[in-house]
């Protein structure tokens, strides 16, 4: 286990990998023959967050949640993708964004609730 990774002692879990994010897509993308079932979030680090006001990001903001997604996301998500998402994997994907914002005791105490 590495440093990232927080030890879960539920029978069965699978590590929890600090600071990523798994989304299931109720609606899967389809590239090709293929569809993207599930969207690894990656906490963004300040460069990819360049061009993007926060305020408007932790607002929820589509215009900037859309703007970002696309670095953050594997596999990575194109800009048209993003534009037809369905409302609620869209709603899902941003929360679990605004969520990489808060502070690690915040995060643990929302765990624990």
């Amino acid at each position: 286990m590495n440093e990232n990774e927080t030890k879960d002692l539920s029978a069965g879990a699978t590590p929890v990998v600090e600071g990523v994010e798994v989304v299931t897509l109720d609606y899967p993308i389809k590239r090709g023959d293929t569809e993207v079932t599930a969207i690894t979030l990656r906490k963004p680090l300040a460069g990819q967050l360049r061009g993007i006001k926060l305020g408007e990001l932790l607002n929820l903001d589509v215009g900037s949640v859309q703007m970002l997604l696309p670095r953050i996301t594997t596999p990575t998500l194109l800009q048209h993708e993003v534009a037809q998402l369905d409302p609620a994997d869209l709603a899902e994907l941003s929360m679990k964004v605004a969520s990489f914002f808060a502070r690690k005791s915040i995060r643990a105490e929302y765990l624990t609730a």
